[in-house]
C-alpha cells in the first residue's frame, strides 16, 4: 500500500512477516501476550488505534486477546480459508495490516480478538497526550 509504504519498510521480519504477508507468530514468545497495563493498542503500519486494555484479557492462548475493538470501524472481517476450517481474520481498515483472528469463545459469551503483537504497538496510558492520542485518556476515566 503506498499510503504506508514508508512505514512498511521500517517493519521488522516478523511484523513485515504478519501484517504483509497474513503470517501468525509463535504463541507465548510474542511482546504483548503478558502486558496489561493501561493503554492502547495501535496498528503498527497506520497507527490507528484498535484495542484497549480495559477489553484485554488472559485467553491463555498465547496471543493478546481482547473482547472487542474499541471502535468497530476501524478493522475489517473476512473469512479466511488457509487451514482445513474457515475462520474469521480480522484487518486493519485503513492499512488493510493482517491482525489476527476472531473466534466466538471469549469470556462471558463475548468475542475473542486473537491478535499478534507484531501487528500492533501498545501505548501506555502514561504516554497517551505525548503520543497525540490524548482523547483516549477517558476511556479510563471510566474505571
Amino acid at each position: 500500500m503506498d499510503k504506508y509504504k514508508d512505514q512498511i519498510l521500517k517493519l521488522t521480519p516478523i511484523q513485515y512477516k504478519v501484517t504483509q504477508e497474513n503470517e501468525t507468530e509463535r504463541p507465548f514468545s510474542n511482546e504483548y501476550n503478558d502486558e496489561f497495563r493501561d493503554g492502547i493498542y495501535v496498528d503498527i503500519v497506520s497507527k490507528e488505534v484498535l484495542f484497549s486494555s480495559l477489553d484485554k484479557f488472559n485467553a491463555h492462548c498465547g496471543w493478546p486477546s481482547f473482547t472487542k475493538p474499541i471502535d468497530m470501524d476501524k478493522i475489517t472481517k473476512k473469512v479466511d480459508y488457509s487451514l482445513t476450517r474457515s475462520r474469521i481474520e480480522v484487518r486493519s481498515k485503513d492499512a488493510d495490516s493482517h491482525l489476527g483472528h476472531v473466534f466466538d469463545d471469549g469470556p462471558n459469551g463475548n468475542l475473542r480478538y486473537c491478535i499478534n503483537s507484531a501487528s500492533l504497538e501498545f501505548i501506555p496510558k502514561g504516554d497517551l497526550v505525548k503520543r497525540g492520542f490524548e482523547e483516549y485518556l477517558e476511556l479510563f476515566d471510566k474505571e
